[in-house]
């Protein structure tokens, strides 16, 4: 293997040397404290195993300093990585074109693996996130009383922390109706008030009525009528409920594979985790087996 020029490495070498927070294995911390050191470590890997120098460093140098290692491109690993690196820092439009599929295909990756785990695109984690859009598509037609209830096993003070955390997904909702325009009616939690007003007026027409079969029928399908409106104005069949709930999950996907969850997670992380791309090549297998069957 040819070797580089030698001031021109030299340089690249003294400039990373005095650059802080350099990466070193754990075992040669010790021994990479001041440039002097972390110059003679740089200099003996990279006289080792070139294609592990520019992995590790390789993200810290110019378009100018990878020229210096073109005349070892014959060599099949150095090539790759410096056509990689190339086209970090100056990619083309077909490079931007690979690396948005990439990102893409890493997000989905990642999300199938929180559908899988269960939480964070469980209904009780999404509305916590988006309590007007979980609001909009099933809350307001829900029973929000049962929210306020001890369940099972639960202690009184993680009651009250609940009742609180609720109470202030609640204010929520209702500075974003505020924002947005909502008819004062029509925000959360008015509908109790709505529904006690109505009750009321309910029981001084009672007291009106004659005590006769048709006056309780007529009073049972008011009481009927304000179950509904406290449901939100519209009682919803299983099947409707579902798929509305369809439709959010959709959504809060949605706004994952965007990048708007960028609260909960290190997007970089993810968009840069090449262990994502074997989920796609997994898939790919499978769909080529199952196409081959299907045509047998």
């Amino acid at each position: 293997m040819d070797a580089t020029s030698s001031v021109s490495m030299e340089s690249i070498m003294e400039r990373l040397s005095h650059l802080e927070n350099l990466y070193f294995p754990r075992a040669q911390q010790p021994s990479a404290l001041l440039p002097s050191q972390r110059k003679s470590i740089l200099r003996d890997l990279y006289s080792r195993n070139v294609p592990v120098f520019l992995e590790r460093y390789g993200s810290l140098l110019t378009l100018e300093e990878l020229k210096e290692f073109d005349t070892l491109s014959d060599d099949y690993e150095i090539n790759w990585h410096l056509n990689h690196l190339r086209s970090l820092i100056n990619p083309t439009s077909e490079d931007l074109k690979s690396r948005s599929a990439k990102v893409k295909n890493r997000r989905r990756a990642f999300m199938d693996r929180l559908m899988f785990d269960g939480k964070f695109f469980s209904e009780e984690s999404m509305r916590d996130r988006e309590p007007y859009l979980h609001h909009e598509f099933v809350g307001k037609f829900q029973d929000q009383s049962g929210r306020q209830m001890s369940r099972p096993g639960e202690r009184w003070s993680e009651t009250l922390l609940r009742r609180a955390e609720e109470a202030e997904l609640v204010e929520k909702i209702r500075r974003e109706q505020q924002r947005l325009g909502v008819d004062e009616r029509e925000w959360v939690g008015n509908e109790r008030q709505e529904e006690e007003q109505e009750e009321e007026e309910e029981e001084e027409e009672e007291e009106e009525e004659d005590d006769d079969e048709d006056g309780k029928q007529v009073n049972n399908d008011k009481g009927s009528l304000v179950n509904e409106r406290s449901m939100g104005g519209t009682s919803l069949s299983a099947e409707e409920m579902q798929d509305r709930m369809e439709q959010f999950t959709h959504v809060m996907q949605q706004k994952f594979l965007a990048g708007e969850d960028d609260e909960h997670f290190n997007y970089s992380s993810i968009d840069d985790d090449v262990t994502l791309d074997d989920h796609w090549m997994r898939e790919a297998t499978y769909d080529a087996e199952e196409k081959y069957f299907a045509d047998v």
